[in-house]
């Protein structure tokens, strides 16, 4: 995941996007071994939410603040695709098994859903606000992006509200129930991760 746009926020969010897209390549990589499917599964949804919540904590109301009405608009479509995301998700982990043609279709659905949103971002509202806040406000950003992430929850939630200051507390609240529920699910090794990112 090389940087080339040397732009601190925009390369932390295009980051994630990738991690995302390499998760579901596991995922798919290993049809047939639901076991090995379900880490992928966890790693890959707990991505999703971690990054949600960053940018629905950090980018999307400095959006709303630097660009205007347009900024409100771009960030509203933004909120309403994670919202779809999540409810996806939530179906996913709540009513579906790994391994079954209906699990992998509507995480497919999911994934389509997200690149189609991830792409906007990087072509279209990132852009606009990077130029906007210039190199020291994107790397202000970019930190506060990353340290938001640290306290998501792990699971999606999708009837948590979507903006400030609620997300940020309900996040804060639902993030110590889903630690606690992931000590008893399975993960990705860190060999597995490593070799994710073709990493030796």
């Amino acid at each position: 995941m090389a940087s080339i746009t040397k732009n601190p926020l925009f390369d932390a969010v295009a980051d994630d996007h990738q991690e995302m897209y390499e998760y579901y390549d596991q995922f798919v990589k290993h049809n047939g071994q639901p076991e090995v499917q379900q880490k992928w599964a966890n790693q890959l949804i707990w991505e999703i939410a971690r990054h949600a919540v960053g940018e629905e904590i950090v980018v999307y109301p400095l959006m709303e603040k630097y660009l205007g009405e347009e900024g409100l608009k771009l960030a509203n479509e933004d909120r309403a695709d994670h919202q779809f995301v999540k409810e996806k998700l939530y179906t996913l982990e709540s009513d579906m098994k790994v391994g079954t043609p209906e699990y992998d279709q509507l995480l497919k659905t999911v994934m389509d859903h997200l690149h189609r949103h991830n792409d906007s971002e990087e072509q279209k509202d990132l852009p606009l606000l990077t130029a906007k806040i210039g190199h020291e406000g994107s790397l202000s950003a970019a930190s506060q992006f990353k340290k938001s992430k640290k306290f998501a929850p792990t699971h999606a939630h999708p009837m948590a509200p979507n903006r400030p200051p609620f997300e940020t507390l309900v996040g804060f609240m639902a993030a110590p129930v889903d630690k606690l529920i992931d000590l008893f699910e399975s993960w990705p090794s860190e060999e597995e991760m490593k070799e994710a990112k073709g990493k030796d």
